[in-house]
């Protein structure tokens, strides 16, 4: 996997929880660097940690399934992207609690935005990444895209949310498309 391939797969995995920062940001009155850098590492550290795991769960399967791998990259990301894009219509707007970056609020939303990773890491197994340098590039895209996140939903509002969303869904499912016909033409 070259690096502008891993770069787009970080970003389309960082678009959830841009969009979760963009929400963030909506419930500080002012803006407050120092939250919008919790959100990043929550974000970006559970968004390097669910590949990581993807990763090494998959691998414990990779000789059973290599005949189909590509298939199996092809409808996790497909999957995923089609679920973000779903998401990307929904005119649900996240409330703002009183303390928007408690712990108690944010793992719920790490782990949610992460999910995805999980199987992108799955599917990382069976393309033979180099799995820490790829997670710890993928962590750092989420960590800094979230702190925009938190400054764009401060200065914003909504506009951008569902854009983010729609934008990265398409992204994971042109990367299971590119996955899949790269494969099927190199048979």
């Amino acid at each position: 996997m070259s690096l502008l391939e891993l770069f787009i797969i970080a970003v389309a995995l960082s678009m959830d929880a841009f969009a979760v920062s963009i929400c963030k940001g909506l419930c500080m009155p002012k803006m407050n660097w120092n939250n919008a850098v919790i959100a990043g590492l929550y974000f970006g550290g559970f968004q390097s940690g669910m590949p990581l795991l993807g990763y090494l769960l998959g691998s414990q399967f990779k000789e059973a399934i290599t005949s189909i791998d590509h298939w199996i990259a092809f409808i996790l990301l497909g999957a995923i992207g089609i679920s973000m894009i779903k998401e990307s219509f929904s005119n649900e707007m996240e409330e703002c609690e009183v303390s928007p970056m408690s712990p108690q609020n944010m793992i719920p939303l790490a782990i949610a935005t992460s999910i995805d990773a999980l199987a992108v890491g799955v599917t990382f197994a069976f393309l033979q990444v180099q799995i820490v340098p790829a997670v710890s590039f993928i962590g750092a895209t989420t960590f800094t895209l979230s702190v925009l996140g938190v400054k764009v939903g401060n200065v914003f509002g909504t506009r951008y949310k569902s854009k983010a969303e729609f934008a990265g869904g398409l992204i994971l499912i042109l990367m299971g498309f590119k996955i899949l016909v790269q494969h099927l033409t190199e048979v």
